[in-house]
């Protein structure tokens, strides 16, 4: 069964996310190095975009700064309707309204803390107590497909699979309306990528929040994304449906992309 998602945009829904000219710099003077440059692209309200190129490529530095993790340079950013300047702390309604899910669900959790207790931070980062979230947990831990008695259990005590699951539990309990997706799948076996985006997919069609999903390869975005970024050297250098990217690029550089898919018309293990 296919999971492509579902397109919720409607006429004049203002984008989640727009992002004009943006630059970023690591380093100072000569040994400063260009990540990002003059980058602009919008997302729009209810729609899942996905970012692809290769490490390296700036996708990772745009997702952190969307989340307000990394400060641009110089561009326009705004997230969720509000203008963020460059340098500026996102106030604490965007924070609220944007949700990072990382590659590394692992390292991301507490180890000290009991899964419960960092879906409780999640929700009131000044609490590591359930209280009256109790129940919220446990719906998470269900809709995410994992026993409700998850919630008194560490994360060491779960797989792979079983930790990106929590992190999508974690990332959505707050219903925010922005999701960034940083390469969630790249690390786990094929089948259980399969069960976690079709997963991502039936809760977006579900809330309709707004998604930039980063990854390094093609295929995997064709499952939840309604178009597709294609991003080189800090630039990005397509952009279209994921349909549309997937069988008929135009770039060069998607279509080595594209070429590297094992099973593709033009894979091939020699350069």
């Amino acid at each position: 069964m296919s999971t492509q998602a579902t397109d919720h945009r409607n006429p004049g829904d203002s984008p989640s996310i727009i992002v004009e000219d943006l630059t970023k710099k690591f380093g100072h003077g000569i040994l400063a190095n260009l990540v990002l440059d003059s980058v602009s692209f919008t997302v729009d309200q209810g729609t899942s975009v996905g970012l692809v190129g290769e490490s390296g490529s700036g996708k990772s530095t745009i997702a952190k700064i969307v989340c307000g993790m990394y400060k641009s340079d110089s561009g326009r950013l705004t997230v969720a309707g509000t203008d963020i300047a460059p340098g500026q702390r996102f106030p604490a309604e965007v924070q609220k309204a944007v949700s990072f899910i990382s590659q590394n669900p692992f390292s991301s959790f507490n180890p000290r803390l009991t899964i419960g207790q960092s879906l409780v931070e999640a929700i009131s980062p000044l609490s590591t107590q359930p209280g009256r979230h109790r129940q919220t947990i446990v719906e998470w831990l269900e809709r995410v497909g994992l026993p409700a008695d998850s919630a008194g259990r560490y994360p060491h005590e779960f797989s792979g699979g079983q930790r990106q699951r929590l992190a999508i539990a974690r990332g959505l309990i707050r219903r925010p309306s922005v999701v960034v997706a940083d390469e969630i799948t790249s690390a786990l076996d094929m089948s259980v990528q399969v069960q976690i985006l079709s997963l991502l997919a039936e809760l977006r069609r579900e809330y309709s929040f707004s998604m930039l999903f980063i990854s390094h390869n093609l295929s995997v975005v064709r499952n939840v994304c309604d178009e597709v970024m294609v991003m080189q050297s800090g630039a990005i250098v397509e952009r279209g449906a994921s349909e549309q990217i997937l069988t008929a690029p135009t770039h060069p550089y998607t279509q080595r992309l594209l070429a590297s898919i094992p099973g593709s018309p033009g894979f091939s293990l020699v350069d």
